[in-house]
């Protein structure tokens, strides 16, 4: 007797079981390495601003004196600084003292990155150059560039070529040894591939080396480009007869801490511009780069 085996009923997944899980916040925002929309980091970004001015506000409130004026009370409300910034602009002649600031930044990196950029690449490639250059960069790297300043007044005054060498100094040191690590983590096996197909020294240097440490070269100097604008008031600050420096420490013996604030603003600004001057070149110099990234 053939015993009828009962047929088996389809199991259909419930619409909630075929529903993709969504993200967690933690899952989503806080996942190392793991990229969010451009919508959200532009929100994030306008609401750090908005906290910082915030807080700034808050402070001046609590630090409000009302027996003196608003422009020399020792934290100024962010509207009178904005105030103070166009008075300045319009009536003190401060975007003399930014251009000459600007002038001061842009020469002394250019000076410095002239020089360290190709003798990083040299310390990065070749042992030789390296063992004998390394040792005596490594310690100067950590003398403050202030500390050179009397005697840099001793051997080239108090004129341009002071400034530029303190801007020079703060900025040298630790690009080079950046673009010699750069240079030294080139993997020898992509070199050796190229010897191997039949390329020549100078081929391999030009077509395969360059090409690998310059995107991180052009990082390099965007870092390093902060630095120097963070040596600026140290160079301005002895004896400048303009730039954003002098104009601080003027501000300072009249007590103007809102002059103070609005020109600190603007450094801050003007390293902004250069900040993103320098990530647009290195997206358009390298599109190959950003799409590996994204």
């Amino acid at each position: 007797m053939n015993e009828r085996v009962p047929a088996t009923r389809a199991v259909t997944a419930s619409p909630a079981t075929t529903r993709p899980r969504r993200r967690s916040f933690v899952g989503h925002y806080l996942t190392p390495k793991r990229g969010i929309p451009r919508r959200t980091v532009a929100i994030l970004g306008i609401v750090s601003f908005v906290v910082i001015v915030a807080g700034w506000t808050l402070l001046a409130i609590l630090t409000y004196n009302p027996d003196v004026s608003p422009e020399v009370q020792l934290v100024p409300r962010p509207d009178v600084v904005v105030v103070t910034w166009v008075d300045m602009v319009q009536h003190l002649g401060f975007m003399a003292d930014v251009g000459w600031s600007t002038f001061r930044i842009v020469a002394g990196f250019a000076l410095a990155a002239l020089i360290a950029v190709p003798l990083g690449l040299l310390m990065g490639s070749f042992e030789v150059v390296r063992a004998f250059f390394q040792p005596p960069i490594n310690a100067i790297r950590y003398m403050p560039a202030s500390a050179f300043i009397p005697l840099l007044i001793l051997l080239q005054g108090l004129g341009e070529n002071e400034k530029l060498t303190v801007i020079w100094i703060g900025v040298f040191f630790q690009l080079v040894l950046m673009v010699m690590d750069i240079a030294h983590r080139v993997p020898s096996e992509m070199l050796n591939v190229a010897y191997t197909l039949g390329a020549s020294r100078w081929t391999v240097f030009r077509k395969v080396f360059l090409p690998a440490t310059f995107p991180e070269v052009v990082d390099a100097l965007r870092i390093t480009m902060g630095w120097a604008w963070t040596y600026l008031i140290v160079a301005e600050i002895v004896a400048a007869q303009a730039g954003i420096g002098n104009f601080i420490l003027i501000a300072e013996r009249f007590f103007r801490s809102d002059r103070i604030i609005a020109a600190i603003i603007t450094i801050g600004i003007l390293g902004l511009i250069t900040d993103t001057l320098f990530a647009v070149a290195h997206r358009v110099a390298f599109p190959y780069v950003e799409k590996v990234r994204a």
